[in-house]
């Protein structure tokens, strides 16, 4: 059977892709199950996106997983959470490390219960040396929450005679976000129908290419990620200039 993979210029990839991963638990609702159930089967769709993305050579995969606004649900189901992020990662770091991948973590780590930053930790040591697919978890994180930091480590930093007030740019504030490290996402996938990005990148997003789709996250597949590339493949990416101004580049 013929796979959208095959249709994808391999020459004009993003080089970083953001996903929000929604929908675990009304697709667990949907099937008569508790919310776990779904997040659990979610598992199963960050494996394969991975692994697809690690195949294509894809350079950095940003996955929402945890927001600051996550931790007012319910107690069990925040304590599920923490317990499959736990699991999961124990599971997933020799397959990871094997495949080559880096792992990295932005958000509040501080909020994390101990258990699950010492697993963090470890498999960020482990795979730290990896030189392929760069796996961004976002995890308790929100922008609002990463934008005030950066603004207290800016003042911090200015106050301290470190920092010019007069030099700060775009490229200094940069330094201070948690992706300072990456480069900016070019093409953002939203599962599940939602049409909004929830306090994810809202700085680094500026001018991604923002890709919806009705389908909820347990059920997205490499199929549903090669159809993503493909639509960000047909998109004029203009950057605040005129299509004509582009077609010039490209000629000269």
């Amino acid at each position: 059977m013929a796979s959208l993979k095959d249709k994808i210029d391999l020459q004009r990839l993003p080089r970083h892709i953001a996903i929000i991963m929604d929908g675990n638990g009304r697709w667990a609702t949907e099937k008569g199950q508790d919310r776990l159930y779904g997040h659990f089967h979610g598992v199963e769709s960050v494996r394969d996106i991975v692994e697809g993305c690690a195949e294509l050579g894809i350079g950095y995969l940003t996955l929402y997983a945890f927001s600051t606004e996550n931790w007012d649900r319910p107690a069990y189901e925040v304590t599920g959470l923490m317990e499959l992020l736990v699991e999961t990662i124990r599971n997933e770091v020799e397959t990871l490390n094997k495949n080559n991948i880096k792992l990295h973590v932005i958000g509040d780590m501080n909020m994390l219960p101990e258990y699950a930053k010492k697993e963090l930790n470890e498999a960020l040591e482990i795979t730290s040396r990896n030189t392929g697919l760069n796996l961004v978890m976002a995890l308790s994180y929100s922008s609002r929450w990463e934008l005030v930091e950066a603004v207290k480590h800016i003042a911090q930093d200015v106050s301290r005679g470190v920092l010019d007030p007069e030099t700060i740019d775009q490229k200094i504030l940069q330094h201070y976000l948690c992706t300072s490290e990456f480069p900016d996402p070019e093409l953002m996938i939203r599962t599940s129908g939602e049409y909004r990005i929830s306090n994810f990148l809202l700085y680094q997003l500026a001018y991604a290419e923002l890709y919806f789709t009705h389908v909820r996250w347990p059920d997205f597949r490499k199929e549903n990620l090669y159809e993503a590339i493909l639509d960000f493949q047909g998109r004029e990416r203009r950057f605040g200039r005129t299509g004509e101004q582009l077609k010039q580049e490209i000629s000269l």
